[in-house]
């Protein structure tokens, strides 16, 4: 199999700059010699945290997604500011979404979100030691979140079950399972 790491790039093309991503088009030659034209979306990554409350429950969040027009059961998450560390970016974002800080914070590893037409990596931590903020930050205007406290037996019910109502995102399962083998 040949090193992908020296693919040429012929030719990149910024197709659109958004707030959060850019979408770029390139033209690459492989190290096998073939010659195509590949799109992926620019990333500058992502913190998330799974906190568990002294009592051993899970802290999510209920938060619309307009992709798939639906609600969905996340961990907190947030996508890094230019330069900026995932461990702040997830202590940012944590009580933003869901009105806790943690005083213990273990990390369980980054990987990737969709590697077929994204580089976003997403850094994921374990948060415990929470305390609920008398004067949480504000959350962002363009977010509509609502906090969920579950056991593991629920989750592990709900991914089971995938109800069409309610279901986890891939990272949050992810997540949910470095956490547990994280926990004592």
């Amino acid at each position: 199999m040949s090193d992908l790491t020296s693919a040429q790039v012929l030719q990149n093309r910024l197709s659109y700059q958004g707030s959060k991503f850019s979408f770029h088009v390139d033209r690459i030659k492989l190290p096998n010699g073939i010659t195509g034209e590949y799109s992926y979306i620019k990333h500058p990554g992502a913190g998330m945290a799974v906190p568990v409350t002294a009592d051993g429950k899970f802290v999510l969040v209920k938060q619309y997604r307009f992709a798939i027009q639906r609600y969905l059961l996340e961990f907190p998450a947030g996508t890094l500011e230019v330069g900026e560390d995932h461990g702040l970016t997830i202590r940012r974002e944590i009580e933003e979404e869901t009105g806790y800080s943690a005083s213990q914070w273990q990390y369980l590893g980054g990987f990737y979100i969709c590697p077929g037409y994204s580089d976003e990596i997403i850094h994921a931590y374990l948060a415990q030691g929470l305390t609920k903020l008398e004067n949480p930050p504000a959350q962002d205007e363009d977010e509509e979140i609502e906090v969920v406290l579950m056991t593991r037996q629920e989750i592990e019910n709900l991914l089971r079950s995938q109800s069409a109502d309610t279901s986890l995102d891939a990272k949050s399962i992810t997540a949910f399972y470095l956490a547990i083998q994280a926990l004592p």
